[in-house]
């Protein structure tokens, strides 16, 4: 049985390739589509042209790779934890999102919305202070096991 101190290591660490993998991966989309300019859709050689400069971004493979890895480290944090400790965790994700997009796109944060970052990484840490997991898998027992089957192999 995995020990409780190495189930609440795993968790934190998966969280933080969460908080860190996902917006990444936003990012790197969106910095992929800016630079493939404006897409049309039709006439259907339009529709070729567009998906040809996209697929050819680099970004866009980089920012799909790692929002695989943030849905693979979600779903692995998700059979750990509860999903009432999970979502509000990772929520930390929400300044990451900001320092990226001032970082790597360039846009303009306000203090005001550095302030509720603030207040939510606050309330990330008030939820980060409880036990990642609440519930147990119910097993089964001879109690409440069919009495047909006790015994089969």
């Amino acid at each position: 049985m995995t020990s409780r101190k190495t189930l609440h290591l795993k968790t934190y660490l998966m969280i933080a390739v969460m908080i860190v993998a996902g917006p990444l991966g936003n990012v790197l989309l969106a910095q992929g589509m800016k630079h493939s300019g404006a897409l049309a859709i039709w006439p259907p050689a339009a529709l070729l042209h567009t998906a040809t400069n996209v697929f050819a971004s680099g970004s866009i493979w980089l920012g799909v790779a790692s929002l695989i890895t943030f849905f693979v480290a979600y779903m692995l944090v998700l059979s750990w934890a509860d999903y009432s400790f999970v979502q509000p965790a990772s929520s930390l994700a929400y300044g990451v999102v900001a320092l990226l997009g001032y970082l790597m796109l360039g846009e303009h944060v306000s203090p005001l919305r550095w302030a509720g970052i603030a207040v939510i990484c606050v309330g990330v840490f008030v939820v980060g202070r409880t036990d990642p997991k609440t519930t147990e898998k119910k097993r089964g027992n001879a109690e409440t096991a069919d009495p047909a089957l006790v015994g089969q192999v």
